[in-house]
């Protein structure tokens, strides 16, 4: 609970449940300590004046391994990041930050100008009845496994060291044995296509005997036409001489008439 925040009573029963939530989360790896509404059952930091963060995650050993905070759109400011999220960033633990979808930009700007160390940065948002987180930034190895791994067995040696022997013999041999070579697979080449065929030019096309007999009757009729033509070009001249021939021996009759007369 921030000391400095005063939430609508809608947004305070929308972060316990947050709380709520993220306990039953992180209680499967780590012993969870919460400080819901105006509890203060679990400090950090040391100090006359510590810190009450909303999850306080404990390995079994009661070792500090990370603070989680949960905000909801009220509180995503300058003034509580500078008192809450910049202390909580210089603890020797991880600090995880849990803040509404709609306050992601607002969270990454203040943790950018106030250089917060922020190992983990979740947006939360409420869909019907079920609230949903989602990781939107992450930094570091994250948070440490709850229980430590079983470590593999090694041979016992024995009272003439002949276990370590044959450890390092083997360990030799595997080393020496080289690793087999996978054959590449090559791929068949692609059948070639074959060339396009050249297109022969046409044949000319034959004359039939009835295109020729008429070929030969066009020209026929056309030196028909032209004989017809040049024996009227002919002709005119003589008809012209003949009727002037006649005038002159027409004209001696008349004079003889009128001598008569």
């Amino acid at each position: 609970m921030s000391p400095i925040l005063v939430r609508p009573v809608r947004e305070q029963l929308e972060h316990d449940r947050v709380i709520r939530l993220l306990q039953a989360k992180y209680k499967r790896k780590f012993d969870v300590a919460v400080n819901v509404g105006n509890e203060q059952s679990a400090p950090v930091g040391a100090g006359p004046l510590p810190w009450y963060p909303d999850l306080v995650l404990q390995e079994r050993g009661r070792k500090l391994v990370g603070v989680v905070e949960v905000e909801t759109a009220e509180s995503v400011n300058n003034l509580e990041a500078m008192s809450q999220w910049v202390a909580f960033g210089k603890l020797r633990a991880q600090f995880h930050l849990y803040v509404p979808a709609s306050a992601i930009d607002s969270t990454r700007r203040l943790c950018g100008d106030l250089a917060i160390p922020v190992a983990e940065i979740w947006a939360y948002h409420s869909i019907g009845d079920q609230l949903r987180f989602t990781l939107v930034q992450k930094s570091g190895p994250g948070l440490p496994k709850g229980s430590p791994e079983p470590r593999a067995s090694q041979p016992k040696a024995g009272a003439n060291g002949s276990g370590r022997a044959a450890a390092d013999k083997a360990d030799r041999a595997t080393k020496a044995t080289p690793a087999p070579k996978v054959a590449k697979a090559v791929a068949a080449p692609a059948p070639k296509k074959p060339a396009p065929k050249a297109k022969a030019a046409p044949a000319p096309a034959k004359k039939t005997p009835v295109a020729v007999k008429a070929v030969a009757a066009v020209k026929a009729a056309v030196a028909v036409k032209a004989a017809v033509a040049v024996k009227k070009v002919a002709a005119k001249p003589a008809n012209g001489a003949k009727a002037g021939n006649g005038k002159k021996k027409a004209a001696p009759a008349v004079v003889k008439s009128a001598k008569r007369r």
